[in-house]
Protein backbone atom coordinates (compact mmCIF):
# COMPACT_ATOMS: atom_id res chain seq x y z
CA UNK A 1 0.00 0.00 0.00
CA UNK A 2 1.36 3.55 -0.94
CA UNK A 3 2.32 5.60 2.03
CA UNK A 4 -0.82 7.59 3.25
CA UNK A 5 -1.30 10.72 5.69
CA UNK A 6 -0.31 10.05 9.16
CA UNK A 7 -3.96 10.29 10.44
CA UNK A 8 -5.44 7.74 7.96
CA UNK A 9 -3.42 5.17 8.65
CA UNK A 10 -3.90 5.95 12.30
CA UNK A 11 -7.56 5.19 11.35
CA UNK A 12 -6.77 1.94 9.50
CA UNK A 13 -5.05 0.56 13.05
CA UNK A 14 -8.50 -0.07 13.96
CA UNK A 15 -9.52 -2.98 11.18
CA UNK A 16 -11.93 -5.58 10.23
CA UNK A 17 -10.18 -8.87 8.75
CA UNK A 18 -12.37 -11.85 8.09
CA UNK A 19 -15.27 -10.59 9.51
CA UNK A 20 -13.54 -9.92 13.36
CA UNK A 21 -12.60 -6.29 14.40
CA UNK A 22 -9.04 -5.97 14.93
CA UNK A 23 -7.55 -3.41 16.96
CA UNK A 24 -3.75 -2.68 16.41
CA UNK A 25 -3.84 -0.92 19.07
CA UNK A 26 -4.81 -3.34 21.51
CA UNK A 27 -2.85 -1.55 24.82
CA UNK A 28 -0.52 1.08 25.13
CA UNK A 29 2.47 -0.77 24.57
CA UNK A 30 1.33 -1.55 20.74
CA UNK A 31 0.35 2.25 20.23
CA UNK A 32 4.61 3.51 21.48
CA UNK A 33 5.01 0.60 19.00
CA UNK A 34 2.66 2.24 16.40
CA UNK A 35 4.44 6.04 17.28
CA UNK A 36 7.67 4.10 17.28
CA UNK A 37 6.79 2.29 13.17
CA UNK A 38 5.33 5.73 12.05
CA UNK A 39 8.62 8.03 13.09
CA UNK A 40 6.51 9.74 16.00
CA UNK A 41 8.52 8.37 18.71
CA UNK A 42 12.19 7.90 17.88
CA UNK A 43 13.30 4.98 19.72
CA UNK A 44 15.07 6.57 23.05
CA UNK A 45 11.70 8.30 23.30
CA UNK A 46 9.42 5.60 22.55
CA UNK A 47 11.70 3.75 25.60
CA UNK A 48 10.52 6.52 27.83
CA UNK A 49 6.90 5.81 27.21
CA UNK A 50 7.32 2.27 28.06
CA UNK A 51 9.35 3.14 31.37
CA UNK A 52 6.84 6.08 32.30
CA UNK A 53 3.76 3.46 31.40
CA UNK A 54 5.00 1.16 33.79
CA UNK A 55 5.43 3.94 36.71
CA UNK A 56 2.14 5.13 35.67
CA UNK A 57 -0.39 2.91 34.58
CA UNK A 58 -3.88 4.91 35.21
CA UNK A 59 -2.07 7.59 32.90
CA UNK A 60 -1.02 5.43 30.57
CA UNK A 61 -4.55 3.28 30.36
CA UNK A 62 -6.25 7.05 29.94
CA UNK A 63 -3.90 8.27 27.05
CA UNK A 64 -4.86 4.79 25.22
CA UNK A 65 -8.57 5.29 25.98
CA UNK A 66 -7.88 9.11 24.79
CA UNK A 67 -6.31 7.67 21.37
CA UNK A 68 -9.01 5.99 20.72
CA UNK A 69 -11.44 8.37 21.15
CA UNK A 70 -9.33 10.86 19.23
CA UNK A 71 -9.06 7.52 16.71
CA UNK A 72 -13.03 6.78 16.27
CA UNK A 73 -13.40 10.91 15.44
CA UNK A 74 -10.84 11.02 12.81
CA UNK A 75 -12.81 7.98 10.71
CA UNK A 76 -15.78 9.81 11.64
CA UNK A 77 -14.08 12.53 9.69
CA UNK A 78 -12.65 10.26 6.81
CA UNK A 79 -16.07 8.47 6.32
CA UNK A 80 -18.47 11.46 6.23
CA UNK A 81 -16.51 14.91 6.76
CA UNK A 82 -16.26 15.82 2.91
CA UNK A 83 -19.86 15.74 3.11
CA UNK A 84 -21.60 16.85 5.79
CA UNK A 85 -20.40 20.11 7.96
CA UNK A 86 -22.09 19.09 11.35
CA UNK A 87 -19.40 15.84 11.24
CA UNK A 88 -16.25 18.26 10.50
CA UNK A 89 -17.51 20.33 13.48
CA UNK A 90 -17.74 17.99 16.11
CA UNK A 91 -14.19 16.44 15.06
CA UNK A 92 -12.99 20.16 14.53
CA UNK A 93 -14.00 20.80 18.46
CA UNK A 94 -12.13 17.42 18.88
CA UNK A 95 -8.82 18.18 17.67
CA UNK A 96 -8.97 21.30 19.06
CA UNK A 97 -9.79 19.94 22.44
CA UNK A 98 -6.44 17.86 21.69
CA UNK A 99 -4.13 20.69 20.57
CA UNK A 100 -5.42 22.92 23.45
CA UNK A 101 -4.05 20.90 26.17
CA UNK A 102 -0.82 19.84 25.20
CA UNK A 103 2.54 21.71 25.67
CA UNK A 104 5.62 21.23 24.46
CA UNK A 105 7.86 21.64 21.74
CA UNK A 106 7.78 21.32 17.66
CA UNK A 107 10.41 20.79 15.90
CA UNK A 108 12.32 19.11 12.63
CA UNK A 109 14.77 16.61 13.27
CA UNK A 110 17.26 14.48 10.45
CA UNK A 111 17.19 10.62 10.52
CA UNK A 112 19.43 8.29 9.95
CA UNK A 113 18.47 8.03 6.23
CA UNK A 114 19.94 11.80 5.24
CA UNK A 115 15.62 12.68 5.33
CA UNK A 116 13.94 15.03 7.84
CA UNK A 117 11.06 14.68 10.17
CA UNK A 118 8.87 16.94 12.26
CA UNK A 119 8.47 15.69 15.43
CA UNK A 120 6.66 17.47 18.64
CA UNK A 121 8.39 16.79 22.18
CA UNK A 122 5.87 17.50 24.84
CA UNK A 123 6.22 18.99 27.93
CA UNK A 124 4.22 18.79 31.52
CA UNK A 125 2.15 15.35 30.76
CA UNK A 126 3.97 13.74 28.04
CA UNK A 127 0.79 11.12 27.36
CA UNK A 128 -0.98 14.10 26.49
CA UNK A 129 1.40 14.55 23.59
CA UNK A 130 1.40 11.19 22.06
CA UNK A 131 -1.11 11.83 19.42
CA UNK A 132 -0.09 15.56 18.55
CA UNK A 133 1.34 15.23 15.14
CA UNK A 134 -1.82 12.93 14.48
CA UNK A 135 -4.29 15.33 14.89
CA UNK A 136 -1.82 17.90 13.51
CA UNK A 137 -2.08 15.41 10.36
CA UNK A 138 -6.00 15.47 10.11
CA UNK A 139 -5.66 19.12 10.64
CA UNK A 140 -3.53 19.65 7.63
CA UNK A 141 -6.15 17.53 5.83
CA UNK A 142 -8.58 20.15 7.08
CA UNK A 143 -6.50 23.45 6.06
CA UNK A 144 -5.23 21.91 2.62
CA UNK A 145 -9.21 21.40 1.86
CA UNK A 146 -7.85 17.20 1.17
CA UNK A 147 -11.41 15.58 2.59
CA UNK A 148 -12.78 15.68 -0.44
CA UNK A 149 -10.21 13.32 -2.05
CA UNK A 150 -10.52 10.83 1.32
CA UNK A 151 -12.42 7.73 0.45
CA UNK A 152 -12.90 4.15 1.98
CA UNK A 153 -11.92 1.64 0.70
CA UNK A 154 -14.66 0.02 -1.86
CA UNK A 155 -14.51 -3.61 -0.81
CA UNK A 156 -17.57 -4.30 1.83
CA UNK A 157 -14.93 -6.35 3.39
CA UNK A 158 -12.65 -3.62 4.24
CA UNK A 159 -12.71 -0.98 6.23
CA UNK A 160 -9.32 1.19 5.46
CA UNK A 161 -10.05 4.88 4.31
CA UNK A 162 -7.23 6.81 2.08
CA UNK A 163 -6.69 9.57 0.43
CA UNK A 164 -7.38 9.49 -3.34
CA UNK A 165 -4.37 11.42 -4.53
CA UNK A 166 -4.82 10.15 -8.61
CA UNK A 167 -4.88 12.71 -11.07
CA UNK A 168 -8.62 11.82 -12.24
CA UNK A 169 -10.05 10.95 -8.72
CA UNK A 170 -11.62 7.74 -8.94
CA UNK A 171 -9.13 5.56 -7.00
CA UNK A 172 -11.38 3.08 -5.59
CA UNK A 173 -9.51 0.91 -3.40
CA UNK A 174 -7.28 1.20 -0.81
CA UNK A 175 -4.37 -1.34 -1.82
CA UNK A 176 -4.63 -2.60 -5.28
CA UNK A 177 -2.61 -5.29 -4.53
CA UNK A 178 -5.28 -6.79 -2.42
CA UNK A 179 -8.73 -5.33 -2.62
CA UNK A 180 -8.69 -4.56 -5.70
CA UNK A 181 -7.09 -7.83 -6.92
CA UNK A 182 -10.11 -9.36 -4.98
CA UNK A 183 -12.79 -7.20 -6.84
CA UNK A 184 -10.82 -8.29 -10.08
CA UNK A 185 -10.62 -11.72 -9.43
CA UNK A 186 -14.47 -11.97 -8.31
CA UNK A 187 -15.46 -9.83 -11.63
CA UNK A 188 -13.36 -12.51 -13.70
CA UNK A 189 -15.10 -15.81 -11.70
CA UNK A 190 -18.52 -14.18 -12.49
CA UNK A 191 -18.08 -13.27 -16.25
CA UNK A 192 -16.61 -17.38 -16.99
CA UNK A 193 -19.65 -18.62 -14.70
CA UNK A 194 -22.50 -16.00 -16.76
Amino acid sequence: MEHERLWLEFVNTDDIRRGERVDSMRDFAALVRWLEIHAVLDAERAAGMRRRAEQQPAGASAALADARRIRAALRTLAERGAHESRVRGEVLAELNRVLGRSAGTRRVEARDDETFVRAFVPGGDAFAGLVIPIVESAADALVLGELARVRRCADPNCTHVFLDSTKNGRRRWCDMRTCGNRAKAARHRTKVRG
